[in-house]
């Protein structure tokens, strides 16, 4: 009874494993990993002093990394792509990253 149920379980694991790849064309590993790529990119860029990545979104699709969103100087896009090149994982950066240039108005003053 118990080598029944055992081989119950394997089965439907095995369904669910292959199921994911079904829908997504990844398995199981593929999604964790670009999932933790794109955790580690991110941690890398808001953790740069010398940059503001706040407006940077991350997907990772098979260790291709796209970068996506605004940032203030082709400087900062250069910046973001090459952090993202020091990821472990990362096969190939596409920067999509738009310069957007900051008003006088839209920045903080400190008095």
């Amino acid at each position: 009874m118990r080598v029944m149920g055992m081989l119950v379980m394997v089965g439907v694991m095995a369904g669910a494993v292959s199921a994911c790849e079904s829908t997504t064309g990844k398995t199981m590993g593929q999604n964790v990993s670009d999932a933790s790529i794109s955790t580690a990119v991110q941690t890398k860029l808001t953790g740069d002093r010398v940059s503001n990545f706040t407006r940077v979104d991350v997907d990772t699709e098979r260790g291709v990394v796209q970068l996506s969103g605004v940032v203030p100087s082709s400087e900062q896009k250069s910046r973001a792509e090459e952090l993202t090149r020091q990821v472990n994982g990362v096969r190939r950066v596409n920067n999509n990253l738009q310069v957007q240039a900051m008003h006088d108005s839209d920045r903080s003053t400190v008095k």
